[in-house]
């Protein structure tokens, strides 16, 4: 649900991706838990909190935009982002599913990721999970923030 989600995943995907190769599909995903299992690991992360999955960053964007949508008494536009959020679920747990109970392919080797791809997956990997289970103090800030923006 947030750029920052979207984005690490991004990055995870493209470090499976081989150099120079235009099209992948969802085939090259299988079998990476075991043939890359931290970047696998990594990958299903930022998977989970796209789904929203509590614990995850993704779960208080999610909770925040519909309550938000609620509030504003735009009962349809948030039936239709949970019918959205359901549908990109089977998707994603689709890849999960792939990484990890599928044989891994001989034609699809996976090159190990750069130190800087590495280190900033980690790196997001930790913001994602601490937004997941401590989002009180990034939520003030954001709160003050907003205030001091409108005096």
């Amino acid at each position: 649900m947030s750029p920052r989600s979207y984005l690490t995943a991004v990055f995870s995907l493209a470090a499976v991706c081989n150099a120079g190769e235009r099209y992948v599909t969802l085939e090259d995903y299988e079998g990476l838990g075991r043939t890359s299992p931290l970047l696998a690991a990594t990958l299903t992360i930022f998977l989970l909190s796209l789904i929203g999955i509590p614990m995850t960053g993704g779960f208080f964007a999610k909770f925040y935009v519909f309550s938000a949508a609620l509030q504003a008494n735009l009962v349809g536009l948030t039936i239709i982002g949970v019918l959205n959020s359901a549908v990109g679920a089977y998707y994603y747990l689709r890849i999960i599913v792939l990484m990890y109970m599928r044989e891994a392919r001989d034609d699809a080797p996976v090159a190990p990721p750069s130190p800087a791809l590495g280190a900033a997956l980690a790196i997001s990997v930790l913001a994602t999970i601490y937004l997941g289970i401590l989002p009180g103090r990034i939520l003030e800030f954001a709160s003050r923030s907003a205030t001091e923006l409108l005096r």
